[in-house]
């Protein structure tokens, strides 16, 4: 299956799926709505949580595609993601680690499985498994990163390598960052940090503020418990975290290994309610770029300007 043919979908766009409790319902109902593909942020959510979210998207989306992303770092991610299998979703995406045994789940639910690669050697590997796309992620991308090198030096190799469709992501705003990468050879693109800063994402005002005044040299790496670097605005969490370490009190084990240098889950889940200053607000590297808030719909009207008639 092409999951980016024009009978999948209208426009070859997926919405990010962003933990935690980011990319919700509302945000994902309305993606799959205006034609794209809507996913919900799974990471973090306990799993009746997650049914729910996918049956609210699934109302709102219409006929559109509902799906989730997932990190496989987290202790839960085989509940989470066969709890979306049961319900139907349209495929599942996952990263910040590799599972071989999501493949054999996805095939035998008859769901497209797609995997976060920075990499052809995984991308390789992951359409030897029975990928049905998967998304080369750049350096450019908000949250956990699996690379320093930029969609553009790493779209083109993993696109070499495989035969099975490549989905573009790390920093894309509008349509002329999807225009660029489109004539790369990307099928198909994800952006997350735009859609933070629309009406429909369940965050709090004070969140889309603190992305709304960023500047580019307010977006910084950040060393996260899960093992991996990642990419935030600057806030008085990050520069602490510079400095020292907190003490986790109450581990909730979210994930499966973590470096207990803080708590991830706490301080994504603290900037989402607008404890701005307790928090991690993950971005992508072009946060500032972006200026205005706008529905859903009308961002991508914006976004498909990209895209000449398809076939």
């Amino acid at each position: 299956m092409n999951i980016f043919s024009k009978s999948y979908c209208q426009y070859p766009i997926i919405q990010g799926g962003m933990a935690v409790r980011v990319s919700t319902a509302p945000l994902a109902g309305a993606a799959a709505a205006a034609g794209g593909v809507g996913i919900i942020g799974a990471t973090g959510m306990k799993v009746e949580e997650l049914r729910q979210e996918i049956r609210k998207a699934r109302k709102l989306a219409g006929s559109g595609k509902i799906g989730i992303n997932v990190m496989y770092a987290a202790r839960n991610f085989a509940d989470l993601a066969k709890a979306a299998l049961q319900e139907k979703v349209d495929l599942i995406i996952f990263g910040a680690g590799f599972s071989r045994e999501i493949f054999s789940w996805g095939r035998e639910a008859g769901t497209p499985i797609v995997a976060v690669v920075s990499s052809p050697r995984v991308a390789v590997l992951a359409e030897k498994l029975g990928a049905a796309a998967v998304i080369a992620e750049g350096s450019e991308a908000g949250g956990h990163l699996g690379t320093d090198l930029s969609v553009a030096e790493i779209l083109p190799a993993i696109k070499k390598a495989v035969k099975i469709p490549v989905i573009a992501a790390g920093g894309l705003t509008d349509h002329h960052d999807i225009k660029r990468i489109m004539e790369l050879g990307a099928d198909g693109v994800q952006l997350g940090t735009r859609f933070v800063l629309s009406e429909e994402c369940a965050v709090d005002d004070s969140f889309k503020k603190h992305y709304l005044g960023a500047s580019r040299e307010d977006v910084v790496l950040i060393k996260s418990p899960v093992g991996l670097p990642g990419r935030a605005i600057r806030n008085k969490f990050s520069e602490a975290l510079a400095l020292s370490r907190e003490s986790i009190k109450n581990c909730s084990q979210c994930l499966k290994s973590c470096s207990h240098d803080f708590c991830i889950l706490k301080a994504l889940e603290n900037s989402r309610k607008g404890l701005i200053d307790q928090g991690l607000v993950f971005s992508g590297q072009n946060v500032f770029k972006i200026k205005e808030i706008l529905p859903v719909k009308k961002i991508f009207e914006n976004l498909a300007r990209a895209f000449q008639v398809r076939s």
